[in-house]
């Protein structure tokens, strides 16, 4: 897995997430605000157009965190979890730097926070593949 994003977009996807980090740590506290994000998640993945393995990649993000959460796999950084969350919580929740209903070009900026956060999680994401195909 390599997530190819460019440097410049990479640094202000980045701080979206960490502007999120706090609102993430306190949907983590409930597990219903977490359950509504992944779920969220899951429909708005339905309506971006594919991204190469970016957004294919992001299931795997959802899945990770539902273990993590259900300490089936406690094995993964709380602050990879809080990323994950704070970039999920500006997929389905965050003002858009550029507004979804533009096509094409409303997503990029959706794209570019998902591929930051398989960025920032991809060594641990890699360990949790390797961990379930064991299981």
């Amino acid at each position: 897995m390599s997530y190819n994003i460019d440097d410049e977009n990479l640094s202000k996807a980045k701080e979206i997430i960490e502007t999120g980090v706090d609102r993430a740590q306190e949907v983590l506290r409930n597990q219903s605000q977490v359950d509504d994000v992944l779920f969220q998640v899951a429909d708005k993945l339905k309506e971006v157009p594919a991204a190469g393995p970016l957004l294919s990649d992001a299931p795997k993000m959802v899945s990770l965190v539902k273990a993590y959460l259900s300490k089936e796999y406690p094995e993964v950084s709380p602050k990879v979890v809080v990323s994950i969350i704070a970039a999920f919580i500006y997929l389905v929740k965050g003002i858009d730097l550029i507004p979804d209903f533009i096509p094409i070009l409303g997503r990029v900026d959706d794209i570019a926070v998902i591929a930051a956060a398989l960025k920032i999680c991809e060594p641990e994401l890699r360990a949790f593949e390797e961990w379930r195909e064991k299981v």
